[in-house]
């Protein structure tokens, strides 16, 4: 029974629908619709949705932001928004990149952006497990799946362990390849924290994305099978392009 208080009689307060504010029903309005529509469809203009359901730019703006951040839509600069390509999903596993993209059917590719040698400080150190001051090969790549941009990765390795990798990397397109192929090393487990970061104009500007558009960061820290570090390699990955996976299974007890 409830009392003139709007309490129950033990004395619980009701709980009350809360108000939905009007661009929420705005955007799940318009992902209906897009969720029908093939990528790469244009959505009308702000204008337009704002008199078609009778309600301000702001309103319109918000709705449509919030889904392009979802990756449900896609902005481009001086052309308008599009419905957007599903997003490329990738399992957590010990694998390369050039695998994981054509696993998704997708052809991979890697941009250099910058390459050179690195004094380690006593963090980079420790996760190389080198002396702190050693020199550290510091490989910057933009990677591509399909010629869209994915993904912005540095890669650090000991130059000591790895004496000319800079010179064999123009051999072998794949790192692994090469780590495997001269110096007889061999990934063999990882540990992969995954955060996330809004993307900065440098990042945004490489991937065709907003500035602050959220984004997936990823530090994965390579082992081999003696358990010697590898790299250490951190990665950022469009939050409205990308989607990990990872398979679970309950402890035998």
């Amino acid at each position: 029974m409830q009392t003139d208080g709007g309490s129950t009689e033990n004395g619980t307060t009701a709980t009350r629908s809360a108000r939905v504010p009007k661009y929420y029903r705005l955007k799940r309005h318009l992902l209906e619709i897009t969720e029908t529509l093939p990528p790469g469809t244009p959505v009308p203009p702000e204008r337009a949705l704002a008199a078609e359901f009778d309600t301000s730019r702001t309103t319109v703006r918000q709705a449509l932001q919030e889904l392009v951040v979802e990756g449900r839509l896609e902005r481009i600069q001086g052309k308008g928004t599009f419905v957007a390509k599903p997003k490329v999903s990738q399992a957590l596993q010990l694998t390369s990149y050039t695998e994981d993209m054509r696993a998704q059917g997708l052809e991979p590719a890697s941009q250099l952006l910058d390459i050179g040698y690195v004094t380690a400080d006593d963090r980079l150190a420790g996760l190389l497990d080198i002396a702190t001051g050693g020199r550290v090969l510091r490989i910057e790549r933009l990677r591509l799946a399909s010629g869209e941009p994915m993904a912005i990765e540095i890669t650090h390795l000991s130059a000591k362990r790895f004496p000319a990798l800079r010179r064999n990397l123009v051999k072998y397109t794949s790192l692994y390849t090469a780590l495997a192929e001269v110096y007889d090393v061999r990934l063999a487990e990882a540990e992969e924290i995954i955060e996330t970061s809004l993307a900065t104009p440098r990042e945004a500007g490489l991937l065709g994305a907003d500035v602050g558009l959220p984004m997936l960061m990823l530090s994965r820290h390579s082992r081999d099978a003696q358990g010697r570090p590898v790299e250490w390699v951190r990665s950022v990955y469009r939050g409205d392009r990308y989607k990990f996976v990872a398979r679970l299974s309950r402890p035998v007890e």
